[in-house]
């Protein structure tokens, strides 16, 4: 496997700076983050080359160093702020070269031990300078990734810092206080919905068939559908628009709870390290496959509400009115949804249903097949998506602010530019460019799932989405050929095979 060239090219822009070259650090997309409200006038940058082996820059912005001089420049001093898009850059892409728990033990050394003089008067002095961007970096810490303190260590070592701030800033300590207790509410909040997700089931891959369910009788699959016909979709929302509403709901939600850590964390090895008490042993489930699983059973619970009807003509309307609702899902910035609906529609029990397609006016259907067509790397929904993102940008009302991305597709984004690019170059320097990269997919992502879903709740239609079973692929291949016979060997053997 090659590595971009890129960062090749970059290597050798940067080797045209002297080691020791004073350039400030800028960011390719520090302008997405406020102002350090503790800044009352320009930065001074001390970029760490001299004591920590260096950092390199090109055209003002940091390219690479080592892991050591990066973690130097988050650290603040009297002179120097880091900014936040550095903070969340390296907060994010440094769990790939150290546990979060090893870098906070770092940096409460450096932000207070490290610089201590013995003098009483003089530390004291220098921990009230200082303490406020102390305060705002683990702000930073805190509310971007919560999940990392999930680990004992790290909650102690906050505690710690809070205690030495008191030593020089009474101001600062109850600035920790409240961050503490924020932090526990969040956690709090998290561990809530983590513990429904798991009582739900939602977590567990439950929409394929499982080997339990492969084995079960053919007459009990049929007692299955005998009882799951009395229900439908049409008799709890019946209005397109309403159950795309409820479907944004259920993934703004879903969303809003996926740590940015997770898109990293997916990449690491298991270190032994992690085992330690407390780090893994609340984190029931990902919360990042959660989401995923949701498009999973939103995709069969389409197909199976498609197949439900005994006749053609409500099996039609049935398609119809999903062909709607995806339709409404695209003009509200959906995307994930849509992509959902449409891959429930085309599995097989519901493609071949060619009878009740027939009925149906596709046209629709064919210009949102088209939006999400995968050909040359999905190219018209990355120019639907880029429509969104930019309609967002300039909003006027929340609902205009809504931007859900066909995730699967966004993860396998960043999972290629992880792998496409080397975290080392040969020098063995950190590839802060790859970073910056990968920090902006995710800031963009931080973006979407800050918005407020603005629609009305509907909790009947809310509840059925989220609970109402769904058939597996065996049920939903003998409901098919229930609807419209099989119509060769292969289907006939299929269908005897189920019976």
């Amino acid at each position: 496997k090659q590595n971009l060239s890129v960062a090749d090219v970059h290597i050798d822009r940067c080797s045209c700076f002297p080691q020791d070259s004073r350039m400030p650090q800028t960011t390719p997309f520090a302008a997405q983050f406020p102002q350090n409200p503790y800044g009352g006038g320009p930065t001074r940058y001390q970029p760490a080359e001299e004591s920590y082996g260096g950092l390199r820059f090109h055209d003002n912005s940091l390219v690479s160093g080592s892991l050591e001089a990066l973690i130097q420049h988050l650290v603040p001093t009297v002179d120097y702020s880091p900014d936040r898009s550095y903070i969340f850059t390296f907060l994010l892409s440094s769990r790939l070269f150290l546990h979060p728990y090893d870098l906070m033990t770092r940096v409460c050394y450096l932000c207070v031990e490290h610089h201590r003089v013995g003098d009483p008067q003089i530390d004291k002095k220098r921990i009230r300078d200082i303490a406020p961007k102390i305060v705002q970096l683990l702000t930073e810490w805190t509310e971007t990734f919560p999940y990392d303190f999930r680990d004992e260590r790290m909650m102690r070592s906050l505690k710690e810092m809070t205690h030495r701030l008191a030593f020089g800033d009474e101001l600062s300590r109850r600035a920790m206080q409240r961050l503490i207790q924020r932090l526990l509410r969040k956690l709090t909040i998290l561990g809530q919905y983590e513990e429904s997700l798991v009582t739900s089931g939602s977590a567990v891959a439950a929409v394929t068939a499982s080997s339990s369910t492969a084995a079960e009788k053919p007459s009990a699959l049929k007692a299955k559908q005998h009882i799951r016909r009395e229900e439908c979709i049409l008799n709890v929302c019946d209005d397109p628009f309403i159950l795309a509403q409820q479907l944004t709901h259920i993934e703004m939600e879903r969303l809003g709870y996926i740590g940015p850590e997770e898109f990293v964390q997916a990449f690491i090895q298991k270190r032994p390290a992690d085992n330690h008490k407390g780090f893994f042993s609340k984190r029931r489930v990902s919360n990042l496959e959660a989401y995923v699983e949701w498009f999973n059973r939103l995709s069969y619970l389409v197909a199976t509400e498609i197949c439900l009807p005994v006749k053609k003509k409500h099996r039609a309307r049935v398609l119809e009115f999903f062909i709607d609702v995806a339709r409404e899902c695209f003009n509200i910035g959906n995307f994930n949804s849509l992509m959902a609906i449409i891959t429930g529609m085309n599995m097989s029990p519901v493609s071949r249903l060619k009878k009740t397609w027939g009925k149906v006016n596709t046209d629709k259907f064919e210009i949102l097949e088209h939006q999400m067509d995968p050909s040359n790397n999905f190219y018209s929904y990355r120019t639907a998506l880029r429509g969104a993102t930019q309609r967002s940008a300039t909003a006027h009302t929340t609902r205009e602010k809504i931007v859900i991305p066909f995730f699967s597709l966004f993860i396998k984004d960043i999972y290629f530019l992880n792998e496409g690019c080397s975290s080392r170059l040969p020098n063995g320097h950190i590839n802060f460019e790859k970073f910056w990269e990968l920090a902006r997919q995710v800031s963009e992502f931080l973006a979407w799932r800050q918005v407020i879903c603005p629609f009305e709740r509907d909790r009947k239609t809310l509840q059925y989405l989220i609970s109402v079973s769904v058939f597996t692929d065996d049920e939903l291949q003998l409901a098919s050929y229930e609807s419209e016979g099989p119509e060769n060997n292969l289907e006939r053997d299929t269908r005897r095979s189920l019976r």
